[in-house]
């Protein structure tokens, strides 16, 4: 748009004008914080992650804080709970317990939920399945993951994890944006606004939801959302349908030149909207805009898996084969990665097992436990996984107790935020440990607690950052993902 019709523009629009007017060159400069300086340094780091700082944060943001060791993380969600009895906290005490009721001493007043507070007796029920030892350190293993029991020399299983959420909503909210409550960004949007993008045709954050899984407990977008970061770091939901992505494609009767031209008359307007306003959220529409174009051509080469070979499908399974399921996702997952995607994230929903948890948990286990061993496999031997962090795990653990009707062969599990396990393994992590303890019961952590904020704080730091300086600047307080918490896992640290 030339300068004769945007004076116009702003003549026909009187208070255009005389924002315009207040805007000249020395009110600007006098109310930048650092003055040209400060526009030289957002031009010489770019400003894909400085929406939204002040001149001191985008600073602060651009010297080298730790050095990293991760470039890019996949996070496996096991959406509802996974029961750490069926998993990987091997507890062969409780089978001289079976039936009897939870020992005051062991839970010590803690709260239970509305689903098991009434229940007459908490009648102890050891796994109906048997673990094994695997691996150079002999780690115990269920025998319901036996392909993850192949490379759980490349694990880290923390043992010890524990939250103060005990229902889905907070519990899964908390562990993806920090806080129980909604509104506040993910921990890809935040990993998106503190580094950026290193592919500039693809979302540095995209999210992956299985079709095959159990719907159980709801997703929300919101688990993947920018909160109040600007709009371009908010997680990119990829589908299984025809269009992996909404609206990406072309409408009809439009080719390739008219969406260009139409997408640049756009911009335009976005930036004549800018010029007054100076909303950061313009810049990020017309970012996200530019990006949608480059992603029509980026979306179709990432998800065509015609070129894997016979062996890869193998190794992820049959149901790799079958685009949108668990273990489709995990190869997509891989190449996503390979494409220098900062932040791919997984869920995998039906881990809530308050009835008929062994033949669940033996479905659950079947449709995850190959793939999720294949991807890190795959990355090992394609030498991504020295710089690539892998997460596995849910939102709380499983009690000890049943809830329900007790049987050998069918018996549930209530919530438990008190501790469960969760895996790390690749960049930075020590392999084939196991790391916290818990009690005969799985009921109380002994050795080694890791709360959530310290499970947060230690995936910034693998990705170069000191979580206290990662921070955002909204409605007069600084946030950030640990909030005021979080210690850094040393003990888990190579």
């Amino acid at each position: 748009m030339s300068e004769h019709h945007k004076k116009e523009f702003r003549l026909n629009h009187p208070d255009l004008e005389k924002m315009h007017k207040s805007l000249d060159r020395r009110n600007f400069l006098n109310k930048t914080a650092m003055g040209l300086g400060a526009i030289a340094l957002q031009n010489l780091i770019g400003t894909t992650a400085s929406y939204g700082r002040s001149a001191e944060e985008t600073i602060m943001a651009a010297l080298p804080s730790i050095a990293p060791k991760a470039k890019r993380v996949v996070y496996l969600f096991m959406s509802g709970g996974p029961s750490q009895f069926e998993t990987f906290d091997y507890k062969p005490k409780l089978k001289d317990l079976y039936g009897k009721d939870l020992p005051d001493s062991v839970r010590k007043g803690q709260r239970l939920t509305g689903m098991s507070a009434n229940q007459a007796a908490l009648p102890v029920v050891p796994s109906a399945y048997s673990f094994n030892q695997h691996g150079k350190n002999n780690t115990w293993v269920s025998e319901l993951l036996p392909y993850t029991s192949q490379v759980v020399d490349e694990l880290c299983i923390i043992k010890s994890m524990y939250t103060e959420q005990i229902n889905h909503d907070p519990a899964i909210t908390f562990f993806q944006t920090g806080h129980q409550l909604p509104g506040r960004p993910s921990i890809g949007s935040w990993l998106s606004y503190g580094l950026g993008s290193e592919n500039k045709n693809l979302p540095s954050f995209i999210v992956l939801v299985s079709k095959n899984a159990s719907k159980d407990q709801p997703l929300y977008a919101r688990l993947w959302g920018n909160g109040f970061l600007p709009s371009e770091h908010q997680g990119v939901q990829f589908g299984s349908g025809k269009d992996p992505v909404l609206f990406l494609n072309n409408p009809e009767g439009y080719d390739g030149a008219d969406r260009k031209e139409m997408l640049e008359y756009l911009s335009k307007l976005n930036q004549l909207q800018n010029e007054p306003w100076g909303d950061p959220e313009v810049n990020a529409r017309i970012s996200q805009y530019e990006m949608a174009f480059r992603m029509q051509t980026s979306v179709p080469e990432v998800l065509d898996t015609s070129e894997e070979t016979n062996e890869i499908f193998d190794l992820y399974g049959p149901d790799s084969r079958d685009k949108g399921s668990f273990a489709a996702n995990c190869l997509l997952a891989r190449k996503l990665l390979e494409k220098d995607v900062r932040f791919v994230q997984l869920y995998h929903q039906g881990w809530d097992h308050h009835g008929g948890l062994p033949k669940s948990m033996a479905q659950q286990c079947k449709q995850t436990d190959r793939a999720s061993a294949a991807l890190v496999a795959d990355l090992k031997r394609r030498g991504m996984l020295e710089d690539t962090l892998v997460v596995w795990g849910g939102e709380f653990g499983r009690t000890v107790y049943s809830q329900g009707k007790l049987s050998k062969d069918s018996y549930g599990r209530d919530h438990h935020p008190r501790c469960f396990s969760m895996w790390m393994a690749g960049a930075g992590v020590k392999p084939g440990i196991s790391y916290g303890q818990t009690d005969d019961f799985s009921y109380n952590i002994i050795k080694d607690p890791v709360h959530v904020h310290d499970f947060q704080a230690t995936l910034l730091h693998l990705m170069g950052i000191d979580h206290e300086q990662l921070i955002y600047k909204f409605q007069g307080r600084r946030f950030r993902l640990t909030d005021v918490h979080g210690e850094i896992i040393k003990g888990i640290l190579s």
